[in-house]
């Protein structure tokens, strides 16, 4: 691998010592055929000038980066599961491969999916489906253009071998994802170490994430106290993020928290295709439990086993005092976000709680699309006269939305210009329902052709450059 400036490798985890991870050994595949490259994120953590040859290397034969883990980590951790414990899991088709310092500074992981069998990997074969594969870059391509702080999907490889899977038609292709994490720390690897009682783990843990990840909470009087408050903070922008994205995970397992806030791991995922708060993803939850409107609430009772697990080593009561401020938390992430979207800022003393009421109230009674609206809205009360005569027309006349434009009358566009985008003169924005992640899978699975799925990340890359804020 050529020498690059941008390139800071930083392996840390392994210096935790014994006790959170097992060295693992890479599958060997029968192929190696590069599906996906993300330029421009490698770019950004040095590794953009690999050749093809080098990128499978590295994230296809996983052979170590220059100066970082010499051998991957299938991470230890437990779980709430459907809201029921499980001590049996920890990465059971993936590992941390490497650690690396991006261009902001903060530390990074490439961690994979698909990569073979682990001590973790119970019954499974270790592998990931190449439709797999393909969803996960989807899911963070979309979340990433619409602000969500999300895992990125850095590379995809197709890898030769047929899969069984008992919840699509089989056998099917499959594939080696490596995705870019802010951290791999979950709430269920704190679980588990309250569940082995090792308290001593636990606290140098809590000792590892306040430097590497919340250095800005060294010295409070209460670490494991301000560490929980900021994960808590962490998880309410990130849930906000997904309503305003219209997003919904699926699978809300506190094995698929992490302290960062990061929104990660992407099964049974899917986009709103009309306001529903029973909306679900995954066809297994049969009960709606992390259907789209109750996210926040399955946050929330993520965050009291979290809170949990960290009364080994601290009291409990502070910390429930703190989740109780966890819906304020919520409800001013869930205004900024939704201001985000529709590209507004407060024009006077405007209610943004009035807005959120009367937004959600009228998308709850109309069956309009969800991305159509915020489309429609862009720039609030600016762009009127584009969604009064846009294909949505119908659904803007009567009381209820009478209600909606006068909340949003008091806001005015954060950008003067936003109204007149280009890309907001067309009649749809850029979306992703299932029945469109099925035409781009049938693509590649009939008839090998890959180019509408790169036609779509281009589309949705071109949205984010227009009009996401940054993630976060």
């Amino acid at each position: 691998m050529p020498a690059d400036s941008h390139y800071r490798p930083d392996p840390r985890f392994a210096a935790l010592g014994e006790g959170y991870a097992d060295a693992v050994t890479p599958a060997r595949f029968p192929r190696r055929l590069l599906r996906f490259r993300n330029q421009r994120w490698a770019m950004r953590v040095g590794l953009g000038g690999l050749t093809d040859a080098e990128w499978e290397t590295h994230f296809a034969r996983f052979e170590p980066l220059p100066g970082n883990l010499s051998q991957p980590l299938a991470l230890r951790y437990h779980g709430h599961q459907f809201q029921a414990y499980n001590p049996d899991l920890g990465d059971g088709r993936g590992f941390l491969f490497a650690q690396l310092r991006g261009d902001d500074g903060r530390l990074l992981d490439l961690g994979t999916k698909g990569s073979g069998q682990t001590p973790y990997s119970r019954f499974g074969d270790g592998r990931l489906t190449l439709k797999g594969g393909v969803r996960e870059i989807l899911a963070a391509e979309l979340l990433e253009a619409r602000g969500v702080n999300t895992s990125k999907t850095f590379s995809l490889f197709e890898t030769g071998e047929r899969l069984h899977r008992n919840d699509e038609p089989s056998p099917t292709r499959s594939s080696v994802l490596v995705r870019l994490s802010h951290s791999h720390i979950r709430f269920g690897t704190f679980e588990r170490l309250a569940h082995l009682h090792e308290k001593s783990l636990m606290t140098r843990l809590l000792d590892y994430c306040l430097e590497h990840y919340a250095s800005h909470l060294a010295g409070d009087a209460s670490p494991p106290l301000a560490f929980f408050r900021w994960a808590r903070d962490n998880a309410a922008s990130c849930v906000a993020s997904w309503m305003a994205a219209g997003f919904v995970h699926g699978v809300l397992n506190t094995d698929n928290m992490n302290i960062t806030g990061e929104s990660f791991d992407y099964g049974p995922w899917r986009f709103l295709p009309r306001y529903d708060p029973m909306f679900t993803a995954a066809y297994f939850d049969e009960a709606g439990l992390y259907a789209f409107g109750r996210q926040p609430q399955s946050i929330a009772w993520n965050l009291e086993r979290f809170a949990g697990a960290l009364s080994l080593i601290a009291p409990l009561g502070p910390m429930i005092d703190a989740l109780e401020e966890f819906p304020s938390s919520f409800r001013a992430e869930l205004q900024r976000r939704i201001l985000q979207r529709l590209g507004l800022k407060p024009s006077r003393d405007a209610g943004a709680d009035a807005l959120i009421g009367a937004l959600f109230g009228f998308l709850e009674r109309n069956p309009l699309d969800y991305d159509g609206f915020f489309f429609d809205w862009c720039g609030g009360e600016a762009g009127a006269r584009r969604a009064l005569e846009g294909p949505r027309a119908a659904h803007y006349r009567g009381e209820r939305f009478d209600v909606l434009r006068a909340a949003l009358s008091g806001f005015e566009p954060a950008d003067e210009r936003l109204p007149e985008h280009p890309l907001l003169q067309a009649n749809h924005p850029e979306s992703l329902l299932i029945d469109e992640v099925e035409s781009l899978w049938d693509a590649i699975d009939q008839r090998d052709d890959w180019e509408p799925l790169n036609r779509k990340i281009a589309r949705i890359r071109q949205w984010g450059e227009a009009f996401s804020p940054p993630a976060g």
